[in-house]
């Protein structure tokens, strides 16, 4: 659940990003200096937001990516031959996957 947060947080941040961006770039040969400088800061922080939140964004993945490596191996470690079970039947089912193309 955290994680479809965190991924529509992420979609929101760079949208708007892009959106101020687009602005900027659309309209800088239509607008004043200080209308341009208004633009830019706001691209700016814009920018400065996007890389805050792509930061914490990592972060959480990394630490999720850890946490289920942790317990992947705990699983091994308990059930060692139903761990080779299935990683056999994964194979199986990529191997008839790719020998149909």
């Amino acid at each position: 659940m955290a994680k479809d947060t965190n991924t529509d947080h992420l979609r929101a941040e760079l949208k708007s990003l892009t959106d101020t961006l687009e602005e900027v770039l659309s309209s800088s040969g239509d607008k004043s200096k200080e209308e341009i400088s208004k633009l830019r800061s706001k691209a700016e922080r814009a920018l400065k937001d996007s890389r805050k939140s792509l930061g914490e964004t990592g972060d959480a993945l990394a630490k999720q990516t850890r946490v289920a490596a942790e317990r992947t191996d705990e699983y091994v470690r308990e059930n060692p031959w139903a761990s080779v079970g299935i990683g056999a039947a994964i194979g199986v089912v990529l191997g008839v996957l790719l020998a149909r193309r």
